[in-house]
């Protein structure tokens, strides 16, 4: 649940915070189609026809917050999804800031190419989400896909809004392993 401490928060308390949707509804779209219909249609200020994914400010809301603000209906979910801009480092850099106040979003591996026809549509980054400061942060259970429109492999981002997939991920697999 929330921390109505956060001043974000707070706000949200008297609010509704889910999406309404029709019973039975579940949102999971593929990677082609959350970057090439919601997310360009997010960029170029277009109507989305069903309104499920929201607006946040992901580096003044903690990983365990954006579920409940997150929310499609009323089911229990283990994905959210949300559109944020991304927050520069330094004013004339190109570093992303990817702090909270609880933590920091580290990004692992490499970015992978979304292609829809061969043609290049965009990129999804992943990330872990880290409690403390880097570099001594501790690593949680939160991962989240950053996904961004792009021309070309080695190009720049099109634009500084992405759209994100946030998760919270469960080790029984690998608890089963251990016994």
């Amino acid at each position: 649940m929330f921390n109505y401490s956060c001043k974000i928060c707070a706000g949200l308390k008297n609010m509704n915070t889910f999406s309404h949707v029709p019973p039975g509804f579940r949102f999971h779209p593929t990677d082609e189609e959350l970057v090439d219909y919601y997310l360009r249609k997010k960029i170029a200020s277009k109507k989305i026809d069903l309104d499920v994914i929201r607006d946040v400010d992901l580096y003044k809301i903690e990983p365990w917050d954006l579920q409940e603000l997150c929310k499609i209906g009323t089911e229990d979910q283990n994905e959210w999804y949300f559109f944020s801009h991304k927050d520069k480092k330094y004013p004339t850099g190109t570093r992303t800031n990817r702090a909270t106040k609880a933590g920091f979003w580290k990004a692992t591996g490499r970015d992978k190419a979304i292609y829809i026809r061969h043609n290049l549509v965009g990129m999804r980054k992943t990330l872990v989400f880290y409690k403390g400061r880097a570099p001594n942060g501790q690593k949680s259970d939160w991962i989240m896909h950053e996904y961004r429109l792009e021309t070309n492999e080695n190009g720049p981002p099109q634009a500084s809004i992405f759209i994100s997939l946030l998760t919270l991920q469960q080790f029984l697999h690998a608890l089963a392993f251990k016994l």
